[in-house]
C-alpha cells in the first residue's frame, strides 16, 4: 500500500443559483458523477455534506462549488477526469459555469488515510496560485511525484 493518496480541489464559479433552471441538468447529473468516482480505479474519499455531494459547503463564496477528493495517485484521478463518462460534464461545464482567471484546480500529496479539510485545501490553491506548481501545490500538467 502507498504511503502517500493524491488530493484535490477544484473550484467552479456558478452562473446562477443552484435552485435555478439553469442549473437543474448539472443538479440531475451529480449524484450519477458521484458514483462513479466512488467506484473508478483508484477513488479513495471525496468531500460530502449530508445531502451526499458537497453543494451546500462554501468557503470560497456563495457562488463557489467545491469539489474534493482524495485518490491513489496522479493517474487514477486522470484517468476519471478524462477517460470516463466525466468528460461529459467537463464539456458542458460553461454551460453552468464561469472562467476564474487564476488557478481553480489544486493537487497534492496527502499521507495515506489523511482526509484533506477545505481550510488546507484552500492554502494549496493560493500556494498554486502565488508560487506556480511545486510539491507543495501543483496541477496535472506539472505534477510532481509523491514523496519518498
Amino acid at each position: 500500500m502507498s504511503v502517500h493518496h493524491l488530493a484535490q480541489l477544484n473550484i467552479a464559479a456558478m452562473k446562477a443559483p443552484l435552485e435555478s433552471a439553469e442549473m437543474a441538468d448539472f443538479v440531475a447529473n451529480l449524484e450519477r458523477i458521484n458514483t462513479l468516482a466512488e467506484a473508478a480505479s483508484g477513488f479513495v474519499w471525496r468531500l460530502q455534506d449530508e445531502a451526499g455531494d458537497a453543494t451546500a459547503i462554501r468557503p470560497f463564496g456563495d457562488e463557489v462549488l467545491v469539489n474534493m477528493s482524495v485518490w491513489q495517485d496522479v493517474q487514477s484521478l486522470s484517468d476519471y477526469v478524462y477517460k470516463s463518462a466525466h468528460t461529459e460534464m467537463l464539456k458542458r461545464r460553461r454551460e453552468w459555469f464561469g472562467r476564474i482567471e487564476q488557478a481553480h484546480q489544486v493537487l497534492w500529496w496527502v499521507p495515506s488515510g489523511h482526509r484533506p479539510d477545505v481550510l488546507e485545501a484552500a492554502e494549496r490553491l493560493a500556494h498554486l496560485r502565488e508560487h506556480g506548481a511545486t510539491a507543495h501545490a501543483f496541477t496535472f500538467r506539472h505534477a510532481f511525484a509523491a514523496p519518498a
